[in-house]
């Protein structure tokens, strides 16, 4: 999937965002990641269909996921926003020029990708 860049963003609705409810890192290191993860910081595991990754659920409901490398696309690391209406959002976003990846979803989330300006990889989120 190819990410559009916006340099110079053109004045575009303002989104909401909610918070951030997912921070995921991809590493060869996945099996002790998820240890030290579940073992270390004591955060549980959770199994949510849909996820390819090793997911763990933190107290105020946000998500921390650890993957094996190329299981988050081209990126080693992503945060997603929470947003009321992802639908809205993409919208936001595609008027400011910036592409995203078409709506995926698992049992828990929508979300999509896109890439900011400075060169990383997001995600927007919207809670089902």
């Amino acid at each position: 999937m190819t990410h559009a860049t916006v340099s110079g963003c053109p004045s575009v609705g303002r989104m909401h965002l909610l918070g951030i409810c997912f921070a995921g890192t991809s590493t060869p290191q996945r099996g002790p990641m998820s240890e030290f993860v579940s073992e270390v910081l004591g955060v549980p595991s959770r199994h949510v269909d849909g996820v390819e990754a090793d997911l763990f659920e933190l107290p105020d409901g946000s998500s921390f996921a650890v993957a094996s490398p190329g299981g988050m696309g081209d990126s080693a690391r992503s945060l997603g926003f929470l947003v009321a209406s992802l639908d809205d959002a993409v919208a936001e976003l595609n008027a400011a020029g910036v592409a995203t990846d078409p709506p995926a979803a698992n049992e828990k989330d929508r979300y999509v990708h896109f890439t900011a300006p400075d060169g990383h990889l997001y995600e927007l989120v919207e809670r089902l």
